[in-house]
């Protein structure tokens, strides 16, 4: 594993996902991330089904050490300064003002660390009407016109995973490694500032693009349509996706793996804009022809006329593809309290070296004798670091 961030020290006093999310970035490339914890409870996100080690908590919090500081106790927020002065990097996703009461905020911490770089991630931003409030992925999506163009307005329900949280991660980690190159060439340290409103509206650029260049309002089914996205459910009840887009040849390839060489020569199909503009009579149309055969061998014959094509999987079957095998993405190691941890990899490979080693997130406070007097190297990594 080349560990681009060795010797860059991150301390992450985050919880639930986008604080975890992006130190947890920081660790996958290399850096030693410390994650500061309540005792007893630590992170909430832990305890999120009961126990002290959900799947949720796994989900952002590997490659890291826990640490358990209440700040608010002197003798704990001394052990707190000592490694805030070893720190290259400090992470929060409080509230704004929050950090200031238990004694991390970042007038303090620069004035212990002059080089370090601080990120402080909100929910609608540090100052401004909306500072005040309480904020959640649906939140974020919803501030932000993203979430629009995801509920369908005949079954209005929220849908998918916690897109909001984990993108807002992505930004802070992406602000963090620039602060830290800027401080490698000029040796300022700054504060990061982003908030998942913002996160979520730059994510959403595209909607925001047709809107001040085309007055358009996109929808739901925009992008779809004029991507030329499909899922189409096969006989034996498993669905596949095609996304057509353009190129005549695809759609050709299409007709002959249907065998229906003709069929797109229908006026409404014949051309990119008949096909959007007709795309619920095309879906009337390629629904009744996928139920004839099993996925596996509408699989086969798309692949064979370079349709673009994927089975429409669910979690479970990713793990089993040929191509995920081949790609190394599922690792696993040994821990000594929680046993098989198994994990998808960091999807960025260095000289085409795959990051396959990982070391399972920590118990709460498990590295409190490790880091109880400073900053230490942590512990050998796993040796156990095996792949599909």
């Amino acid at each position: 594993m080349i560990k681009v961030l060795d010797g860059v020290r991150v301390l992450e006093h985050g919880t639930f996902i986008t604080g975890p999310a992006a130190s947890m970035l920081l660790a996958d490339l290399g850096a030693d991330v410390v994650k500061v914890e309540l005792p007893g409870t630590g992170d909430p996100f832990r305890a999120f089904k009961g126990g002290l080690y959900s799947p949720h908590y796994q989900t952002v919090n590997r490659n890291k050490r826990s640490i358990t500081l209440n700040t608010k106790q002197p003798a704990d927020l001394e052990k707190f300064d000592v490694l805030v002065k070893e720190a290259d990097v400090y992470i929060q996703n409080f509230r704004p003002g929050f950090a200031e009461q238990i004694g991390t905020g970042f007038e303090r911490l620069s004035g212990l660390n002059d080089k370090l770089i601080y990120c402080a991630i909100s929910g609608f931003g540090a100052t401004g009407p909306a500072a005040h409030r309480p904020t959640y992925d649906s939140v974020a999506q919803a501030a932000s016109g993203y979430l629009r163009l995801l509920v369908n307005p005949a079954n209005p329900r929220v849908v998918g995973p916690a897109i909001a949280d984990l993108v807002t991660g992505f930004y802070a980690a992406y602000g963090i490694l620039g602060a830290l190159y800027d401080r490698e060439k000029r040796g300022t340290a700054r504060k990061v500032d982003l908030s998942m409103f913002e996160a979520m509206t730059h994510f959403n650029l595209d909607a925001f693009q047709h809107l001040f260049s085309a007055n358009e309002v996109m929808g739901p089914f925009s992008r779809p349509s004029v991507s030329q996205s499909y899922v189409l459910e096969c006989r034996d009840g498993k669905w596949i996706a095609l996304h057509m887009s353009s190129p005549e040849k695809f759609w050709q390839g299409l007709a002959d793996a249907m065998e229906k060489p003709d069929l797109f020569q229908d006026p409404r199909f014949a051309s990119r804009q008949g096909r959007i503009d007709h795309q619920e009579d095309l879906i009337q149309v390629l629904q009744p022809i996928f139920r004839a055969h099993d996925r596996a061998e509408w699989c086969r014959r798309l692949e064979a006329q370079d349709v673009p094509y994927s089975p429409m999987y669910t979690t479970a079957e990713v793990p089993d593809d040929p191509q995920a095998q081949h790609l190394q993405l599922f690792v696993e190691t040994e821990h000594p309290v929680v046993g098989t941890f198994r994990t998808v990899r960091s999807p960025v490979s260095y000289d085409g070296q795959r990051p396959l080693e990982v070391t399972a997130p920590p118990v709460l406070g498990e590295h409190n004798d490790e880091l109880a007097h400073g900053w230490k190297p942590r512990a050998g990594a796993a040796k156990k670091e095996t792949s599909q």
